[in-house]
């Protein structure tokens, strides 16, 4: 059975979370969309604002293939990349990051201004790939 956190179950108990087991083949679909995503934004053909979006949904999906193998749910994408340090163990560094570009593209989103260099690009290509290669470690839910 999967591991549980204090900090997860809390999050749950206060209505942050829902209780819902992860099924091997939503993680699965979540690890390949990730890697899809995060390899298309290294190519340095497209644009900042591009390969901005592609890392950020790369590192949301592996985020929340982490969140669904530990058997919870969240609508809160900000809250997906905060229990990364709970459901991978990362550095708060990592989890910085996230909430760095997860703040950019609010902005982007909702205000209409995109505001990344590609400083702030690399960093979270670089947090993406973290959080994928400690996805890649969990050990593997049985098959649906």
């Amino acid at each position: 059975m999967v591991e549980k956190s204090k900090e997860l179950a809390n999050l749950a108990r206060i209505g942050k979370l829902a209780i819902e087991p992860g099924t091997c083949g939503e993680i699965k679909g979540l690890l390949t969309s990730g890697t899809e995503r995060l390899a298309d934004a290294r190519n340095e053909s497209l644009a900042l604002s591009s390969r901005f979006d592609l890392a950020y949904n790369a590192a949301h999906a592996f985020s929340l293939a982490a969140l669904r193998w530990h058997g919870y749910r969240s609508d809160s994408r900000y809250l997906v990349f905060q229990a990364v340090p709970h459901t991978l163990g990362l550095p708060a560094a990592t989890w910085r990051v996230l909430a760095k570009a997860h703040e950019v593209r609010n902005i982007a989103e909702y205000e209409g201004h995109f505001d990344a260099d590609m400083t702030l690009l690399g960093n979270l290509i670089e947090a993406a790939e973290r959080v994928r290669i400690s996805v890649a470690t969990l050990p593997s839910l049985p098959e649906d």
